[in-house]
């Protein structure tokens, strides 16, 4: 008997799964939101130097509107705005006579802004870059911000992934839900741009500890026939996020209240974490049989399975969670080789590494970039969301029918094809290039619900 018939006499999919998994599910929604989080934000709003008092002279008697003082003072760029980062050294009296223009040449001196930039807050309230002058010379900050986030989630996926295997996931997971919930918050009252990144940092660990042991949780209770769909769940659960995040950013403007209202509710999550099941399987590898006996035999209760629940023992669970059946628990070929065992995956580079490289490296290229494309970002952000309801479930539809690996490559060559196919497209044709974009960021999507279950199913469960 392998551990999935054994989790079949159990119930299978049963209630003890669905309440599991959308218990595990739920934090998901708002991960994906973090992962996002800056395309608010870090919103880059319109902007000029900020306007001196309007100077005594040449006639003037300085009562001047702001669009006067704006032409006195800001010179325009090739698009007929006001420069963002530039300003005259000295008012230009001509540019507020009318049906005057001045040659290039007869143009005062202009000097980066002086005394700081003036933003325009229709549709952003504040973010990280009105809050600390993010812009100009500094505009690469905000692009340092994100990859320290980044940075937390590779660190969080080696140091929470390998705590796991040592405390186990429900531990780490509930220890997730609280760093998140914590750092999140303390994001939120930043006095300064190091202690947001710090902060940052901290949430992004806490991230891959969440995405991580909850896909574990999932595929180890699923029994194998389910496992596609459970595992789409939690990727759907993702892309949900990803469609409320826009909504939440057009109620809440100010990226202060933002940022607490997408951290305070993993304080919920913490508090009722106590009720999930620690893996069974991790339990036996981790020399904790008899633990692992009463985890199974709860699941039987939940399940209506009582019976079947009591009439486990310590033989029958090592039986069905040996070694050989630990080790590899649903096996899949891998290029085409049947019969390797898990140091095949450990001694090269294999094929899911290269892949989740691939994917993540594209996915947040055109994700995180929205301000790109000349549109309004709320709107982009749903498109982007909304692409991937169509995009998974024609990736589940294809592992079920063709395969994991089919799946994959399809997903990987079109998002591809849709991504450089925007080299040739002109910057003017922003509808055109936005449509190329959202339809690679739809392959992509489906390529990360098939790496994540494809992942899952390869590793072994010591490793995974």
């Amino acid at each position: 008997m392998t551990f999935t018939s054994l989790l079949e006499q159990l119930g299978g999919l049963g209630l003890f799964q669905w309440l599991h998994i959308l218990a595990l599910v739920a934090p998901i929604l708002l991960t994906a939101s973090h992962n996002l989080l800056q395309n608010f934000s870090a919103a880059v709003p319109p902007h000029h130097c900020r306007l001196p008092p309007a100077p005594l002279g040449a006639g003037q008697t300085g009562n001047l509107s702001s669009e006067g003082l704006l032409r006195l003072w800001v010179p325009l760029d090739g698009g007929h705005q006001p420069e963002r980062c530039r300003q005259f050294s000295r008012p230009h009296w001509q540019s507020l006579e009318p049906n005057t223009t001045s040659p290039n040449g007869s143009l005062p001196a202009t000097e980066p802004c002086r005394d700081g930039w003036t933003y325009d807050r229709s549709e952003f309230e504040a973010t990280i870059v009105t809050e600390w002058d993010l812009v100009c010379d500094s505009w690469k900050l905000t692009q340092m911000a994100q990859s320290i986030y980044m940075a937390g989630v590779l660190v969080g996926a080696m140091a929470f992934g390998s705590l796991a295997d040592r405390f186990g996931r429900k531990a780490l997971l509930s220890w997730s839900y609280l760093q998140l919930g914590a750092a999140g918050t303390a994001t939120a009252f930043s006095p300064n741009f190091s202690t947001y990144c710090a902060l940052r940092f901290l949430v992004g660990m806490a991230v891959s500890g969440i995405i991580l042991n909850c896909m574990s949780l999932v595929l180890e209770w699923s029994p194998t026939r389910t496992r596609t769909m459970t595992g789409t769940l939690v990727s759907y659960s993702a892309t949900l996020g990803q469609i409320l995040l826009p909504g939440l950013a057009y109620a809440l403007p100010n990226w202060r209240w933002l940022q607490l209202t997408l951290s305070m509710p993993f304080f919920a999550f913490f508090g009722y974490s106590w009720w999930f099941a620690e893996s069974a399987r991790w339990l036996v590898l981790a020399g904790r049989p008899e633990q692992a006996i009463q985890v199974l035999k709860r699941v039987a209760r939940i399940n209506g399975r009582r019976a079947e629940g009591d009439g486990l023992s310590i033989e029958k669970v090592l039986s069905a969670l040996n070694p050989e059946s630990c080790l590899v628990t649903n096996p899949v070929p891998v290029l085409g080789s049947r019969g390797r065992d898990s140091s095949h995956l450990l001694s090269s580079p294999s094929p899911p590494s290269s892949q989740r490289f691939a994917t993540s490296f594209a996915y947040y290229g055109v994700a995180m970039d929205l301000q790109g494309f000349g549109l309004r970002v709320h709107m982009l952000q749903l498109l982007f969301g909304m692409v991937d309801i169509p995009a998974k479930l024609l990736s589940t539809l294809a592992m079920s029918r063709a395969g994991r690996r089919v799946a994959q490559v399809t997903a990987l060559v079109l998002a591809g094809l849709g991504i450089l196919a925007n080299l040739l497209v002109p910057t003017e044709l922003a509808a055109l290039r936005t449509t190329l974009a959202v339809l690679g960021k739809g392959c992509l999507a489906a390529s990360f619900n098939c790496v994540y279950l494809y992942t899952g199913e390869l590793y072994p469960t010591a490793i995974r």
